[in-house]
């Protein structure tokens, strides 16, 4: 079971492509991450043990949600092993996840760099330096609108849409290496209770 939906949205929010995959992992490390509070590995505490001193140091407060929210790890965890799919393409973050966003949107579609920028909740200026980077590598083309002369479109080239097909099979394969200790119910369940999180309060009206 594939829980993720594109790559480089990282973000907060339940559209981001790691989203589902860092916060499930940290369930699957809370696994294998078992060490004593004397014996702390050489990357840093352990959530049992920050848990553990904050229940020695502050009796009177309950810390589990840092559990729950603490999911730095888990989600370094994932960057590296993303990176590392990534470096066999010499793509970066931030390049890969433009092509996927728009080879998402189907073969010979197109979007207004505004567009990509609120998709991909990014500055117009921090787009506009990604799609240089691109199109020196002749990944994707920006044409001028055909409806609005002031307008911009960007496209996939031939070559970038090969790439992205490419890319994607394998980055998937690398983020469900990183949930394979979960059963598929426990996905399920895990996506379910994220999902909660992920949404934006509902805030009441006011009469």
């Amino acid at each position: 079971m594939i829980l993720s939906a594109s790559l480089g949205e990282t973000r907060c929010g339940i559209r981001n492509i790691f989203t589902f995959p860092i916060l499930i992992s940290y369930s699957l490390m809370s696994r294998t991450q078992k060490t004593e509070s004397s014996d702390l590995p050489p990357g840093g505490s352990t959530m049992e043990t920050i848990l553990s001193q904050w229940q020695r140091e502050r009796p009177d407060i309950d810390a589990s949600p840092m559990a729950v929210c603490g999911v730095r790890c888990a989600s370094e965890r994932v960057r590296q092993s993303v990176l590392a799919n990534l470096s066999d393409y010499d793509l970066d973050l931030a390049g890969f996840d433009v092509i996927l966003t728009i080879r998402r949107q189907g073969r010979g579609e197109t979007l207004s760099p505004s567009a990509l920028s609120e998709e991909m909740m990014l500055s117009t200026s921090a787009m506009t330096n990604r799609l240089g980077r691109l199109d020196k590598r002749g990944l994707v083309e920006r044409k001028m609108d055909p409806n609005d002369r002031r307008g911009i479109k960007v496209h996939l080239t031939d070559e970038g849409f090969a790439l992205a097909d490419e890319i994607v099979v394998s980055h998937v394969e690398t983020e469900d290496r990183m949930l394979s200790a979960l059963t598929a119910s426990e996905r399920t369940r895990l996506l379910s209770l994220l999902t909660k999180i992920a949404e934006p309060p509902i805030t009441p009206r006011k009469t």
